[in-house]
């Protein structure tokens, strides 16, 4: 599944009957009825809009959140346009979540009662929450699933230091969601809603306000990663508001395609989760008012797959010296999915976020191998006798070709024992001849296939 392209009218308003409390932007605007989004489109107008979006900002401006927006010489020469980079991945806590969590919260301060503020994330929400907490001086418990990277979840105790408590449950965001709304319900404490809630929808907007200021005009296309949505929705809100003609493509991991599935239904469904590595981007369900805002304003959301991901976040290191996370290069990755479309334009990346481990880069390189064809396994049955494992090295492997695995157990009383072979090639193409040799050596040689228990183990 490359992406759902959309043809959609994305100047389309709002019904007279979603009007009501538009002006206000207040998040009490009445909203359709469940599983009718689609019949009114522009609803979402009466709870995110520039007005909301220009709110936020200002809400923000004290605490110091802008992020530079760089233009990148790689990216521009090999796509044959203007690529900039927003980076985010500069904020204090690494992501653009600090906006949309402290817009949230600063507005509902004064209110809270003693439980605070409870939030579930995959790991860059809750920093953001975390920091706004310890800045506004609000008590504030964290959901977060088991998986969640140990980078991230130091840097979320750090941040918030003793204003939160940090709790892990279930995989996913969504195991993490139900255990704060279960939460929420017996403790009396507010919902920071990591992207389906006008005011952290809003703040994420702020993004695309920043970026006009600094380009001197709209991009011609923004391209914006995609979990919840919170993001996309807020900056294709705010290029709404201001009549910006700015093209928006959304890119989500290829294993967890909550808001492609959305669409194509005209409202929020929940999807099994196929590959979590992208671990910022999957959300089983997205929100109702980013999958509206998405339907109305969004020409395209490409699924990006993981490997591509992976090249992406090791050119970042190698050729610009930039830690990302894997949600922060989706966008990146996603270049090569509009690379016809976008010559001799503007295009701005939002590099969403920078919180990675580097305990995670021998994954990261593993995956980048066997997406570029470089990496592939093997089981081979060699006879149990001497020089057996050197007739496979002379009359398989190529000059370049490398052994990266070789895992084997003798057993007794049989002739022949598998072997589990990892072969890194120097190019892609030599994988054709590599088989060929296979074929012609007379040895029982078997792929391992992508998918297979065996690959998922290894890779």
């Amino acid at each position: 599944m490359d992406g759902l392209h959309l043809q959609k009218d994305r100047r389309v308003k709002a019904s007279p009957e979603m009007r009501v409390g538009m002006d206000s932007g207040t998040s009490d605007a009445p909203t359709p009825p469940a599983g009718q989004d689609a019949e009114f489109p522009g609803w979402w107008r009466a709870l995110v809009n520039l007005e909301t979006i220009r709110a936020a900002a200002q809400r923000l401006e004290p605490v110091g959140v802008r992020t530079p927006l760089q233009h990148h010489d790689r990216l521009s020469e090999r796509y044959r346009a203007d690529v900039f980079l927003k980076r985010e991945d500069q904020q204090a806590v690494r992501s653009y979540k600090i906006r949309g969590a402290y817009n949230f919260i600063a507005g509902i301060a004064a209110q809270l009662s003693t439980p605070g503020v409870v939030c579930a994330s995959a790991g860059n929400h809750a920093q953001g929450v975390a920091w706004s907490c310890r800045h506004l001086g609000v008590r504030g418990t964290i959901f977060l699933p088991r998986r969640t990277p140990r980078q991230k979840v130091d840097r979320i105790r750090a941040i918030g230091a003793d204003m939160v408590d940090v709790r892990f449950v279930g995989t996913t965001f969504d195991d993490a969601a139900t255990a704060a709304e279960e939460y929420a319900t017996h403790a009396g404490a507010t919902i920071v809603s990591a992207f389906d809630h006008p005011a952290t929808v809003s703040g994420q907007g702020t993004v695309m306000l920043e970026v006009i200021q600094q380009l001197g005009a709209a991009p011609d296309v923004a391209i914006v990663p995609v979990g919840g949505g919170g993001l996309i929705a807020g900056i294709a809100a705010c290029l709404d508001g201001l009549d910006a003609p700015t093209t928006v493509v959304g890119a989500q991991p290829m294993g967890a395609p909550g808001m492609v599935r959305s669409l194509a239904v005209g409202h929020p469904v929940s999807i099994d989760i196929e590959d979590d590595f992208v671990d910022g981007a999957v959300v089983r369900t997205p929100g109702r008012i980013p999958v509206a805002v998405t339907a109305d304003l969004v020409s395209a959301i490409h699924c990006v797959p993981e490997g591509r991901v992976c090249t992406a976040l090791l050119d970042l290191y190698q050729d610009d010296g930039i830690v990302a996370e894997p949600a922060g290069a989706l966008a990146i990755a996603a270049l090569d999915d509009v690379a016809d479309q976008i010559v001799d334009t503007t295009v701005v990346c939002i590099l969403s976020g920078g919180n990675n481990d580097v305990a995670r880069y021998d994954e990261i390189i593993e995956r980048s191998l066997v997406y570029r064809g470089l990496k592939h396994y093997f089981i081979v049955e060699l006879p149990q006798q001497p020089g057996s494992l050197r007739r496979f090295l002379d009359e398989c492997l190529g000059p370049h070709d490398d052994i990266s695995l070789f895992e084997a157990l003798k057993k007794s009383r049989r002739e022949y024992g598998a072997a589990l072979v990892g072969i890194e090639l120097a190019d892609r193409d030599d994988l054709g001849p590599l088989m060929a040799r296979m074929a012609a050596s007379g040895l029982q040689i078997e792929p391992v296939t992508p998918g297979s228990a065996i690959y998922r183990y290894l890779v």
